[in-house]
Parts: structure tokens; sequence; C-alpha cells
């Protein structure tokens, strides 16, 4: 028999057999890793524990610990067994994908008589009688074409089929249900004891909107309790941050598939504080020596062209439109090549440098429809975006400038976990990115220098660079743990050479600008939405769509009263309104805290006698009595404060 060699993670290299199992070569190594063995990892991927090896590679043994490859098999099996008792529960179920990842499993399943989330909980009773019947699932080969004249009636199986090149094809079986298309599941399912059945939702086929919508079943595993636990809880935590939910609650903004997937349409809270974000960074960015202006959306398509976008970012573009004469245009998909234009549009002196153009521009990305999620990921966004054309010796204080811009932003917000990830491109993908070298080393190093001289600390990250240049992320936590890239500034050597942009030297001579490409807080739709889960709906002051609600104990005798505090609020711009429904007190004082209004004012015969207000700050549950020029004077300071408590969090370099 022939020999294949072994390399274990350690470098050891082995013989064995060809044709030995995962389980053999754990065996082989102690009793007690071959009881504990549940998969295989040849050259990197996963494999079952009695799957043959044929070849020569790197073997890891897969044991069940709490990690990301143990995981992934415990969930596989979690998705087979789920298959097999949703079968059972309704018989004319067919399957459609199916994914084992960190964040769970799901099962895409398609029936005349869908599965509804209250008969969640008896299919996991189900699953726990086939756990308990079947020690483990019986593993084998079968024909292709064996295969598809089984599942000649299933549309789906029957394409997944059709994908597979290969003659035999590894199959499970649990009592008379059989299933392919995994890497490896555990070898005995009684170890599968911790699982939820979480969810139901839509899924296209295979993600295209012009597909059959399947329903997607999630769930998820682990191997001990405490951990399916812990994980339940930050579900809970999850849920009660997600911004879509909040956004209804609060009737911030919807989307609606039947008018457009993935282009939001804001509500007047949701608009007020788009305003004042838009506001604030408006003038913010004035201050700090900012052109801004407004160009088009749509631009000639050469002009993508001649950028590299069309090029390297085509998949991502919505497709051009004919006008009938030859002109071609396109919705744009970035801001630079618009800015560039404002720049080219005069002669400029090195007496200008830096020339900053900021915009809030309108932008648009061909997202597909299974991509699409709340305002986190859009169609259409309007970005926060600028670009500053400088001389080379000007880049590292245009670099610090920007930093600082950020972190002042940054403070105003209260944004305080965040990381600096300097992103290079990937050598080795020629595709990606432009074919410079030169280009690549000398931004890279100036990147770096950078940030080396202003002593920040920073990861770096290789295959993270824009196509045209290096870039700093900064890099947020999200409410919900997740990195998210909030901000970025990245150097560009080619658009300027591209472009063919030139500055006036002092000597006369024309010479080549580089461009900053910078983004302060990311589009409108993702930083509101990063916002709301943050801030979990409880908007600080400055920012909530209503910062104070007055409510009239009685609206006979107190409501012109309560108009004449409004009036006083609104002289100090103050966000305000009465609420003067025919219900009950308590119950308007509810519906306040519901909407996470920060100032709850109530006046009645004492108020109205003393000129004062009663005033309950959200989350609170005493309310104080206030005089009226005080209350007003202190709501207009918290709004002047950004909402801070306690010191300034700005932070200077």
């Amino acid at each position: 028999m022939s020999e294949i060699k072994l390399t274990f993670p350690d470098g050891t290299v082995k013989e064995f057999d060809q044709g030995t199992t995962t389980l053999d070569v754990a065996k082989s190594i102690s009793t007690s890793l071959g009881k504990n063995a549940i998969a295989g990892k040849l050259n990197d991927t996963l494999i079952d524990v009695e799957r043959p090896i044929k070849q020569d590679g790197k073997i890891e043994i897969i044991t069940g610990k709490d990690d990301a490859d143990s995981l992934k098999v415990l969930r596989n099996t979690a998705s087979l067994v789920f298959s097999a008792a949703a079968k059972q529960f309704k018989a004319d179920l067919h399957f459609g994908e199916k994914q084992a990842n960190d964040d769970g499993f799901f099962v895409d399943t398609d029936d005349a008589d869908q599965i509804t989330v209250d008969e969640l909980d008896s299919i996991a009773e189900m699953m726990n009688k086939l756990i308990k019947k079947n020690d483990n699932v019986e593993r084998t080969l079968m024909d292709k074409s064996e295969l598809v004249e089984m599942f000649k009636d299933d549309p789906y199986k029957s394409s997944l089929l059709g994908a597979i090149d290969s003659v035999q094809i590894p199959v499970y079986k649990i009592d008379d249900f059989i299933d392919f298309g995994y890497d490896a599941v555990l070898p005995n399912i009684k170890n599968l004891k911790h699982f939820k059945l979480l969810s139901v939702a839509g899924a296209y086929w295979q993600g295209k909107s012009s597909n059959p919508m399947l329903q997607r079943i999630y769930g998820t595993a682990f191997f001990k309790q405490d951990d399916l636990d812990a994980d339940m809880k930050r579900r809970a935590e999850i849920k009660e941050r997600d911004h879509r939910t909040i956004g209804r609650e609060l009737d911030l903004f919807f989307v609606d598939p039947e008018v457009g997937a993935g282009l939001p349409y804001w509500m007047p809270n949701g608009a007020t504080i788009r305003r004042v974000i838009e506001r604030y960074i408006i003038d913010k960015e004035v201050a700090w020596g900012y052109q801004h202006v407004y160009t088009p959306i749509l631009m000639n398509l050469n002009a993508y062209k001649t950028s590299g976008h069309w090029e390297h970012y085509r998949e991502d573009m919505f497709p051009p439109m004919d006008m009938g004469d030859g002109e071609m245009l396109e919705l744009r998909p970035m801001n630079c090549p618009s800015h560039i234009q404002i720049y080219k549009h005069h002669t400029r002196s090195y007496r200008e440098l830096p020339v900053r153009i900021a915009e809030l521009g309108m932008m648009h990305r061909y997202e597909k429809s299974g991509a699409l999620s709340g305002l986190q990921r859009v169609r259409e966004m309007t970005l926060n975006d600028g670009h500053t054309f400088v001389a080379l010796d000007q880049i590292q204080e245009e670099f610090k400038r920007t930093l600082q811009l950020m972190m002042e932003v940054y403070a105003d917000f209260d944004i305080t976990d965040y990381t600096f990830r300097l992103s290079y491109r990937d050598p080795a993908n020629t595709e990606k990115y432009f074919d410079d070298d030169e280009m690549w080393n000398k931004s890279q190093s100036m990147l770096k220098a950078a940030m080396d001289d202003l002593g920040l600390d920073y990861y770096e990250a290789e295959g993270e660079a824009a196509f045209y240049g290096p870039k700093l992320d900064v890099q947020t936590k999200t409410a919900l743990g997740n990195d998210e890239t909030l901000s970025t500034i990245q150097l560009d050597f080619m658009q300027p050479e591209k472009f063919k942009l030139t500055y006036v030297g002092s000597d006369g001579e024309d010479h080549r600008p580089v461009m900053i490409h910078r983004g302060i807080v990311s589009t409108m739709e993702r930083f509101i939405a990063y916002l709301i889960e943050i801030y979990k709906g409880a908007f600080p002051t400055w920012l909530a769509p209503t910062q104070v609600r007055i409510i009239p104990v009685n609206n006979d005798l107190h409501k012109n009263y309560a108009e004449n505090l409004l009036a006083e609020l609104r002289k100090k711009n103050i966000r305000a309104t009465i609420d003067d429904r025919d219900e009950k007190m308590g119950y308007k004082i509810r519906d306040a805290q519901t909407m996470k209004i920060p100032y709850t004012a109530v006046v009645g015969d004492d108020e109205m006698a003393d000129a004062t207000v009663s005033v309950r700050k959200y989350g609170e549950d005493k309310s104080e009595s206030e005089y009226v020029a005080m209350f007003v004077d202190s709501v207009a300071a918290d709004i002047r404060n950004f909402s801070r408590q306690g010191k300034d969090k700005e932070r200077k370099i």
C-alpha cells in the first residue's frame, strides 16, 4: 500500500498508509486523542474524522474545544440534525443552502406550508429524540447519478448537486434522512446537547433577488450550556440594540422593498437627527479650513475609467445609462473624481495649498439584495467626504490635522473605543490593486512614518488598502462588540497622475500634488445606525429629535402655561413639543420615557403659581422642580456642551 506524509503543527512529519483517517492518526498518537478527535484539518480544510486521506499534507486534529473549527463541526452537526427533524415535521420540505459560521448556523427551506417561529420548539424536541435514538451518523459514499435521481423533485438539491464535480459524494444518514454538502460532522451526535433554534427569516435562493424567496432557519450550538446561556444573553442585547428595531420603535426611518430595497426613507424624527449631524459636521469642517461644495450624483463614465473605479470597482457600480448620443452617464460610487474636477477648474498655486474640499456627497452602490441591512448596508448613501490636495512636504502636517479633527468629532459624540489600523495592499493581488510598486512602497512608508512621528499606536493589515493607495482606518467597537471602520485617511499618488493635476510651484514650474482622501464619520446612514446602537436609542440631548416633552396636567387649565414654556424653549432653538392628547398623565409620562425623550416637563397648578416646571430626566424615577428660566438655561447648556458629563473629552495630538 502506498504511503503518505502528514506534517503536524509542530513541524513533525510522519508516514501513514494511504487511505488512513484522521481518527486513525489521532489513535496512533494516543488513546485519549482518539477519543477526543471530532474532525481533521487537512491543508487548512476541515475533513470528516472518518474520511480517508489520500494525499500528503499538513494535518491538525480537531478535538472539540471551544475554538472556531470545533464549533463549526458542532454546528454542521446541528444543521444536519435540524434538517432530519424538519423533514419529519414537514414531509414535503425542500432544502437549499446551509452554513455553519462564527455566529451559529442556518438552513434554507422551502415549502408551501412554511415553518413558523412557534414551531421551532417542536422541531427542537424532534431533534433531541433523534439525538437520543442515534449514537452516530451513518457515513458513506454514493454515486452522484444515484443522488441526482433521489433528489430529482427537489430543485434546490438538484442545483447543488450540479455544482459538485465528483463521481462519488460523501453523504450522511440519520434514520431515513440523507444529506450531503458537509465538510465534517461530529462522530457521535450525542455530544450535540446544547443547541437552540433561534429565528425564521427570508432569504433569496443563492442570494439573487431574481430567484425564489426561501425560509432561512437560524440556530446555534455550543459544547457547554454556560456558553449557550452567555450567547443567548448576548443575542438579547443585540436585539435590544438593533438599529432596525429601535428605528421602528422611535419612528426614525423605514426601508420598504416594495418601493426600493436598500433605499431608506427618513421619517421626521430620523431626519432631525441626520440634519443636526450634517449641520454639525459642515460647521466643524468649515472651521477647520474645508471648502464645502455640491457636485452632481451623475458623471460621465469616462471619468471613472480614468480614475480606475470602472476597472477595479465595476461590480459595485450600477450599470451605465446610455443617453442616446454616445454619452454614458454613471451613478457615482465615489466622490473622488467629482472633487478632482473642482480642483482642476482653476489653475492652482503653491500658495493655495493645502486645498481642502468637502461635501456631504450622495453615492450609489450596487449591493446585492442579500447583503442589504437597515441603514448599515444600503444602495444609496451620503458620505461625509473630503479630499485635500497637498505638496509632498505638507503630508505629515495635514495628516496630523485630519487626525485631530477626527478626535474632536469623536469626543463630541462620546466615542472613546477606537484603534488605528494601517491598511496596506496585498502585493500578490495584482487584479485588485493599482500596479505601481514604487508608488505603493513610497506611500505606505510615508503613512507609517507619519504615525510613528505622531507617537500613536497602530496595527498593520495587509490587503485592506483601497485600490489606489494605503490608508489609515479608524476601527471602532460597535455596541455589539464588532469592529467597524468609522473613519479613513488615504494617501493617493495615483489619481493626481491619472488626471494630470498640477499646481504652480515657487519656481514657476508645474508640480504634481498628492491627494489625501478622508472621511470623518463615514456615511450618514452607517454613522446613524452606529449611534442608534451605541446610545440604545437614548440620544444625548443635542441629538435627540425631541429634546423636551411638555405635559400639561389639565389642558383647559394649564395649556396656556405649557405654550408659554414652549415659546421660551424655542427661543433657545430647543426642540420641544406639548403632549395635549386626551390621555391619563401616567400614560403620557411613560410614553415620553418609551420615546427616550431627554426631558419631560410637567406643568400644573403648583408650577403655574411658582413659575416652575416639574422636570423628569430620561431614565430617572424622580422629578425635580425648577424655575422656568433655570430649566431653559440648563437644557441649552446641555445642548451647547454636546451633552458631555464632567470634563471635556476633547483629545489633542
